[in-house]
């Protein structure tokens, strides 16, 4: 046996069945090594990472800046913003983020129908970056295929600080039949772009996780905005037929072809 120490390969020395497998997922498969440690350019490339997922969740939401002037007058969106009055007080609180503050709950009531089929909402979350990058293509998507099915949509609103548990205060204040929430997700050192859509049938203030449901990584290399809007539009269609959202609940998907 040979005692020479091992001689990591490099990117252009690898099967071509290991290349194929790293070129299908962000994950740091086969990344070799220096030693006892990462190479140079892995570990800069995560520290890149690491570093975009920490500015993601710092990022602070500004409504004209992302959507910009004619997206915000085509949905006419407004801002609300939670009990969390501050970005540091909502990363430590987490409670207050899943209650709207009182002029929010009022600006809500004066502002949008009660009784509607689907209610959208958007939070900032955890990803800033997620909304700004996924919300513009998936949202019209979401509004034109409910219309298609005859539905009627509430007027579309913004959170700020805002948490999942927040939905159970959209269905108390509008009483829809759905709820949705879409909402920045935590970022990773794959993507700090991923958006969750958060569900559930007619959600109230004593409802849990379990009485929700989620359609997640929504993202350039995840969900597409066409597949997550009917992935979105067709699981609402269920709630609304069952009557029930949450884990007794399951997603209905196509058939994948043989």
């Amino acid at each position: 046996m040979s005692d020479a120490p091992d001689s990591p390969l490099a990117p252009s020395d690898l099967p071509e069945i290991a290349k194929k497998i790293r070129a299908r997922t962000p994950a740091r498969l086969l990344a070799g090594r220096a030693g006892a440690a990462y190479r140079t350019s892995t570990q800069l490339k995560l520290r890149e990472d690491h570093a975009g997922a920490r500015d993601a969740v710092r990022a602070e939401f500004d409504l004209a800046a992302i959507f910009g002037a004619q997206f915000i007058d085509r949905w006419k969106l407004f801002e609300v913003r939670t009990q969390a009055a501050s970005k540091d007080e909502y990363l430590l609180r987490p409670d207050l983020g899943r209650h709207f503050h009182a002029a929010a709950r009022a600006e809500i009531s004066s502002r949008c129908p009660r009784g509607r089929d689907l209610q959208i909402a958007v939070g900032d979350g955890l990803s800033v970056p997620a909304v700004a990058a996924q919300v513009p293509p998936l949202l019209p998507l979401l509004v034109d295929g409910a219309n298609a099915r005859g539905w009627n949509v509430g007027q579309l609103f913004v959170i700020r600080h805002c948490r999942v548990g927040v939905l159970n205060e959209i269905g108390d204040l509008l009483d829809s039949k759905v709820a949705v929430l879409l909402i920045g997700e935590r970022p990773g050192l794959a993507t700090a772009e991923s958006l969750s859509a958060y569900m559930a049938f007619r959600p109230r203030a004593a409802h849990t996780d379990a009485d929700r449901n989620l359609i997640s990584n929504i993202h350039a290399r995840g969900l597409s905005p066409h597949i997550a809007a009917e992935r979105i539009l067709n699981f609402a269609a269920q709630m609304m037929k069952a009557q029930i959202s949450g884990s007794n609940l399951r997603e209905e998907l196509p058939a994948l072809e043989k």
